[in-house]
């Protein structure tokens, strides 16, 4: 094996774009000592699915990590000061041939049942998890060692570049370590209705759809949580959300739109934090493969483009925050093409309709848009119809939304996102390449070039055929993307430190280092 780091190697660096400064491990006596007290609210903007108590289950989204990164914990991840640092394990290497990365864990961890943290569980974790990055890591990895107690190694079947940022990213919950003895005692649908982890809370309760209560779990690696108990309620209207602030009902108030994040904005008691997480909005043709469909032919989709009013939607649902998106890679990640938006521009986009033989417009049937997001859906909605593409919008709650996407389910347009790390050929993989667990469909060509960049080890090459995927993308209008989206979360009166921007491309709090105000 290559020299011990507590960072990634320099080879995983490159591989990712992640610089990460060196970070030793926390002895127990640095940590923080104090008894959390306290309890807060969080509004947040969807309602909750018991599956994001279960990182085997994990979509390729965000929004389940604002639950799971309460509850649980990686071998490595993203924290306050690190792109990607030790976590459950101390410190980590790679083989001079990057086919081989070894894990050693903190010795005296333990689950929030007492159970200790063992390269078993990192294993079983691993072997158990079926989520969006399922089907590219088992296809990388040949084999999971348990070769101590604390050490565990993955081996690759060939170097892959990517192998720390789908693992060790939001990119993935693949690397989240769950009990393995506690969840083969109680079944999978014990573990669904209690789940037990090694994150900074515990699970105390959860009314389905409604809320999660969580409590501090004092032995938390890091260090002791300040606030005692957090309370994730489920509150999808943004209007309530943010009066729930104004009240005093709630102390955070998640993704907040429009009118209700500027009443925040414009009060002096509370105020608004925008993300900077890595998330993009956008418009599907699922069709598009089909020579059958009207979505077939190019200048259908390029209407669809020239349709959206991209900065009026920006202003309209996020106060201006969100920059619209020429590409469904969002501008922060490693690797993205940094590229303008289509123009908005309706007399070109009626004019394409025609040309595509439909100069009084088409029917284009239900509109199905990614929930939580109200303004933002309603406003493309009326963009289409105002140029002739009559649609009407279909609301859905979040996890049937995802469950339809990931099985095909959706026809003629639909608009989703994502939120979750990683880099553009992570995007490319799970949107773009045509086996991708939320792809659409694909092209040959650009299969081609996704399997070549996957195999790549210098940086320099790597980013440029990434970003060759992204332009042609672009050039054959796969998507019409809508913007890069912010969360502006609702910051109330009671909070002193709220973590929100803490965590490198991560739009939720550092729930362990929130801070309330002194009584």
């Amino acid at each position: 094996m290559g020299s011990v780091h507590n960072c990634p190697s320099r080879r995983a660096v490159m591989g990712s774009l992640f610089a990460a400064p060196v970070f030793l491990r926390i002895p127990a006596s640095l940590a923080a000592t104090t008894e959390p007290s306290g309890k807060i609210v969080i509004a947040f903007h969807v309602t909750i699915s018991p599956a994001w108590f279960d990182p085997s289950l994990a979509p390729p989204q965000i929004t389940p990590f604002g639950i799971l990164y309460a509850l649980h914990d990686a071998l490595v991840r993203a924290y306050p000061g690190t792109k990607m640092g030790p976590a459950l394990a101390e410190h980590w290497e790679e083989d001079e041939d990057g086919r081989t990365y070894e894990f050693k864990l903190r010795p005296g961890l333990t689950f929030h049942n007492g159970d200790p943290v063992t390269a078993e569980d990192v294993k079983f974790s691993f072997d158990r998890y079926k989520g969006a990055g399922a089907t590219v890591l088992k296809e990388k990895i040949s084999d999971v060692e348990i070769a101590d107690p604390l050490v565990v190694r993955f081996h690759l079947k060939e170097a892959w570049p990517d192998f720390m940022t789908v693992y060790g990213s939001t990119a993935s919950a693949a690397g989240l370590v769950v009990p393995k003895k506690y969840i083969e005692r109680v079944g999978e649908k014990g573990f669904g209705d209690h789940p037990i982890g090694a994150g900074p809370y515990k699970f105390v309760s959860g009314k389905p759809g409604i809320e999660v209560v969580l409590e501090a779990f004092p032995q938390y690696w890091r260090h002791v949580p300040n606030v005692k108990t957090i309370v994730i309620r489920s509150v999808p209207d943004s209007d309530t959300r943010a009066l729930m602030v104004k009240t005093g009902e709630a102390d955070i108030a998640i993704a907040l739109q429009s009118v209700a994040a500027q009443g925040l904005m414009d009060d002096p008691k509370t105020r608004i934090v925008a993300s900077k997480h890595a998330s993009c909005q956008w418009i599907e043709f699922p069709d598009q493969y089909d020579p059958k469909s009207p979505w077939h032919d190019k200048r259908m989709r390029l209407a669809v483009a020239y349709a959206i009013d991209r900065e009026g939607i920006n202003k309209a649902a996020c106060l201006g925050f969100c920059p619209p998106a020429g590409v469904i890679v969002p501008r922060v990640m490693p690797f993205a093409l940094q590229v303008p938006p289509f123009p908005y521009d309706p007399e070109k986009s009626k004019q394409l309709l025609a040309e595509a033989g439909y100069p009084n417009g088409i029917d284009a049937g239900l509109f199905r848009a990614i929930p939580g997001f109200p303004t933002m859906a309603e406003a493309v909605v009326n963009d289409l119809n105002a140029v002739g593409i009559r649609v009407r919008l279909a609301p859905m709650e979040r996890a049937a939304f995802y469950a339809d996407w990931k099985a095909h389910k959706f026809h003629g347009l639909f608009m989703t996102g994502a939120g979750n790390a990683g880099n553009a050929a992570s995007r490319v993989e799970a949107f773009i390449y045509s086996k991708g667990a939320y792809a659409s469909g694909g092209y040959p060509d650009i299969d081609q070039l996704y399997l070549q960049q996957d195999r790549e080890r210098d940086p320099k090459k790597r980013e440029a055929t990434i970003e060759e995927i992204q332009q042609m993308t672009i050039d054959r209008v796969m998507f019409a993307p809508v913007f890069d989206f912010r969360a502006l979360n609702g910051i109330g009166p009671r909070i002193a430190k709220d973590t929100v921007g803490d965590v490198y491309l991560d739009p939720f709090p550092e729930y362990e280092d929130i801070e309330l105000k002194s009584a």
